[in-house]
């Protein structure tokens, strides 16, 4: 299909062809509000057998899940100005948004090693570490995947980050069969290692937005 431009009244514009900066903002909008919509869907299931079951291990990993959904917000915003410097900043926001979960899920599991309570549901606490991969792992599929063709730090960061989240889901379905055979006190101290692990995915999120704004 042959594009061509006219010039009407001093202004110049062409027929056939969408500017780049604008499909580029669509598609980063769609892949960011798609990952938006499943890492939600996880959040809402795990917080509900969180109510049933008081593991701190699946509370880290819900808490980590809710804040990686909430970074739909300012990338969301950033493809919508279509501002390099404002996916930067979203890249930033990120980084942050997932080392702030880190210190609340920190938080909570050593509050639960020095105060314990108990874990009841333990299926239902499997099922929620295989939904919480399952969706991590989708997400991280959609983010990288568009990342990759648009060039966005921002996106690859987050897809990387989703789908480290994944392996991270996993570690709940191991609480739920330590708890099972009786050894409690390891899902505080899973709800630990998964908090070390997402300070590893903070500072590796963060040297990829960094090389990003190169």
């Amino acid at each position: 299909m042959s594009v061509h431009t006219h010039a009407h009244d001093g202004h110049g514009h062409s027929h056939g062809l969408v500017d780049e900066s604008i499909k580029r903002s669509r598609e980063g909008v769609r892949a960011v509000g798609l990952a938006l919509l499943v890492l939600g869907l996880t959040a809402a299931a795990q917080a509900l057998v969180f109510i049933a079951s008081g593991s701190v291990a699946l509370l880290a990993d819900l808490i980590h899940n809710a804040g990686d959904a909430a970074t739909a917000i300012p990338l969301s915003v950033a493809f919508t100005l279509r501002s390099a410097r404002a996916e930067r900043w979203a890249g930033l926001a990120v980084v942050l948004a997932i080392f702030v979960s880190a210190c609340v899920a920190g938080y909570q599991s050593i509050d639960r090693l020095i105060d314990p309570h108990p874990v009841s549901d333990l299926a239902a606490l499997g099922v929620a570490g295989a939904i919480g991969f399952a969706g991590n792992w989708v997400a991280a599929i959609v983010r990288t995947r568009a990342g990759q063709r648009l060039e966005s730090a921002a996106l690859v960061a987050d897809g990387h980050h989703a789908r480290a989240d994944a392996y991270v889901s996993l570690a709940v379905v191991g609480s739920a069969a330590a708890l099972a055979i009786g050894a409690d006190v390891a899902d505080p101290l899973i709800g630990l290692a998964i908090t070390l692990v997402i300070l590893r995915i903070t500072w590796h999120s963060w040297l990829t937005v960094r090389g990003g704004d190169q």
